[in-house]
C-alpha cells in the first residue's frame, strides 16, 4: 500500500511539473534578442565532443530523451540552459561554439565546457577541456565577428547589452579539484573557507570580464549540494546521514561569498543588472519523492556506461548518473529561475524580470 502511495505521489509531482511548465514556455518572438551560455557540463551541448578528453557524453544513454538524440549534453534530455531559452522563445537550442556559423552567431551562442571551472587547472587530469577563461575569450571573437556583421559600433553595443547571459560553473572547481588532492594541491593550501575566498575573488574578475565584453543582463547561478550527489556519496562515504556534509559545507561557503559578489557587481556598475541563483534553495524545494539513485550504470568516473540498460521511468529520479539532474530536474530548476517569487531563490531579480529591464 505504502509502494502505491509514492508511485502515486511521484506521479502527481511529474505531471504537475511538466503542466506548469508547459504553461510557461512562451512562444513566437524572442524576448531578447540574442542568449550566451558560459559554464560546465550542466549546460554544455556538445563543445567537448571532439576534444580528447574523458568528459564526454556524444554516446546513448546521453540524449536517449532529446529530440535531436546525441548531441554531447550531459543528460537524459534538456539541459537548464536549453529550458531557459524556450522560456525565452527561442524556437532553436542555441548552438555549440564549436560548430557555430556566422549565420546563428547573433542570436546567441554556447561556450560551455564539461569538466571546465572557474581555475584554469581544474579537470586536467581528465584530458580537454574549455575553462571560464577560455570561454571569454572566445565569446571576445564572437563579439568581434558580430561587430564586423553588423558594421555598425553603436548599435551592436545596444543590441549586446539587450541579451540575456547566463553563467553556471564552479562544481569542478571543488569535483574535480579540491576534491581530488592526488592531482591537485589545493586541498593541502587551502580551507574550504579559504579556498572559497580565492575561488569566488577569481570568478568576480572572469564576470567583470563578461561585463567589458558588453554584458548586461547576466545570470550567476549557484552550486547545487554536490554532496548529495551518488558519485560523491559512493567516494566519501556519508556517516549515516543523506549526503556528504563535509563537502555540503563547502559548497556553502561559495555560496555565500558569491551572492555578495553579485551584489557588489551590480552596486559598481550601475548599467548592468546582475542577478543571483540560489540553486541549493530551489533544487532543495524538489528533493522530496525523487529518488537519488542514478538512472544509468555508472563508469568508475560517475558518467553513464555505453549502453540501453537505464531506468525505464528516468523522471522519479534527481540524478541521471552520478553527478548530473535529470530533465525533470532541470525543467524545475529552470522554471523556478525565470519564474521566482522569492529573493530567496533568486535576487535581485527573476530572470522574467531582468529581461524587461
Amino acid at each position: 500500500m505504502a509502494k502505491c502511495q509514492r508511485n502515486l505521489f511521484l506521479s502527481v509531482y511529474i505531471s504537475v511539473v511538466l503542466t506548469d511548465f508547459q504553461m510557461f514556455v512562451v512562444f513566437g518572438k524572442p524576448q531578447v534578442p540574442c542568449y550566451f551560455i558560459f559554464g560546465d557540463s550542466l549546460v554544455d551541448s556538445g563543445n567537448n565532443n571532439k576534444l580528447v578528453t574523458t568528459f564526454k557524453s556524444d554516446y546513448l544513454p546521453y540524449g536517449i530523451d532529446f529530440p535531436q538524440g546525441v548531441t554531447g549534453r550531459f543528460t537524459n534530455g534538456r539541459t537548464i540552459a536549453d529550458i531557459i531559452g524556450e522560456l525565452l522563445g527561442f524556437d532553436e537550442y542555441i548552438p555549440p561554439y564549436a560548430t557555430v556559423t556566422d549565420q546563428h552567431i547573433s542570436q546567441g551562442v554556447n561556450y560551455a565546457s564539461g569538466g571546465s571551472g572557474i581555475r584554469e587547472e581544474t579537470g586536467s587530469h581528465m584530458g580537454g577541456r574549455i575553462s571560464l577563461d577560455k570561454q571569454l575569450f572566445n565569446h571576445y571573437s564572437i563579439v568581434s565577428r558580430i561587430f564586423h556583421l553588423q558594421r555598425n559600433i553603436t548599435f551592436t553595443r545596444e543590441y549586446l547589452g539587450q541579451c540575456l547571459y547566463i553563467v553556471n560553473i564552479g562544481s569542478n572547481d571543488y569535483i574535480n579539484n579540491y576534491l581530488k588532492p592526488t592531482f591537485y594541491t589545493t586541498s593541502h593550501m587551502y580551507t574550504t573557507y579559504q579556498y572559497a575566498k580565492i575561488l569566488v575573488r577569481q570568478y568576480s574578475r572572469q564576470l567583470k570580464s563578461l561585463y567589458n565584453l558588453g554584458g548586461r543582463k547576466i545570470v550567476v547561478f549557484g552550486l547545487g549540494l554536490i554532496g548529495c550527489a551518488p558519485a560523491e556519496i559512493s567516494i566519501f562515504g556519508t556517516e549515516g546521514g543523506p549526503c556528504v556534509e563535509s563537502i555540503n559545507g563547502a559548497v556553502r561557503h561559495f555560496n555565500n561569498k558569491l551572492k555578495p559578489i553579485v551584489d557588489d557587481l551590480n552596486a559598481h556598475n550601475p548599467d548592468a543588472k546582475f542577478t543571483f541563483i540560489n540553486v541549493t534553495g530551489i533544487s532543495s524545494q524538489q528533493g522530496m519523492g525523487l529518488t537519488n539513485v542514478p538512472s544509468c550504470i555508472l563508469r568508475s568516473d560517475g558518467q553513464c556506461t555505453q549502453t540501453k540498460l537505464i531506468s525505464p521511468v528516468r523522471s522519479i529520479s534527481m540524478y541521471y548518473d552520478g553527478y548530473h539532474p535529470t530533465e525533470v530536474v532541470n525543467i524545475h530548476i529552470a522554471k523556478m529561475s525565470y519564474i521566482a517569487v522569492s529573493p530567496m531563490d533568486a535576487s535581485p531579480y527573476n530572470i522574467s524580470s531582468l529581461i524587461r529591464l
